[in-house]
């Protein structure tokens, strides 16, 4: 009997496991679109998996692990799956993760734009939140 509880403790741990990974392939994905994936924008992406709930022991293996599924994945939709599944503090801390690699170089192309633009629908994001967070991001910088 307790053999049950600690398999369904594991399977909710290994689910957790991978919404993180399909987590960090979202946010590698973007950090790679302009072609330039710095430690700074790896920086921003375990910063955001720990705010998610990542234990940080296992934050190498979670990015590892997803940028595997990023170079393996010709699509996006594979990696919002998981995410339009989160609560919306989730997805508000995914956006401003987003937009912080997205303006690490201090400066936003037209494919960066774009895909936050094809995410805030994937995500049933209202478009008025993901822009006041872009403009918090721009104005720490």
């Amino acid at each position: 009997m307790f053999n049950l509880f600690t398999k369904k403790k594991e399977t909710m741990k290994d689910d957790d496991h991978l919404s993180l990974i399909s987590v960090a392939s979202l946010l590698i994905h973007s950090a790679k679109i302009d072609e330039n994936f710095t430690q700074k924008e790896k920086d921003i992406i375990k910063k955001a998996l720990i705010e998610m709930g990542a234990n940080k022991d296992n934050l190498d293996e979670i990015i590892r692990d997803a940028e595997l599924k990023e170079k393996d994945s010709n699509q996006i939709l594979e990696f919002t799956k998981e995410v339009k599944n989160k609560s919306i503090e989730e997805k508000k801390i995914v956006i401003e993760a987003l937009w912080t690699i997205i303006y690490s170089d201090e400066q936003a192309d037209i494919y960066e734009t774009n895909l936050m633009r094809r995410l805030s629908g994937l995500l049933y994001l209202d478009s008025k939140v993901v822009g006041d967070i872009k403009e918090k991001i721009k104005s720490n910088q």
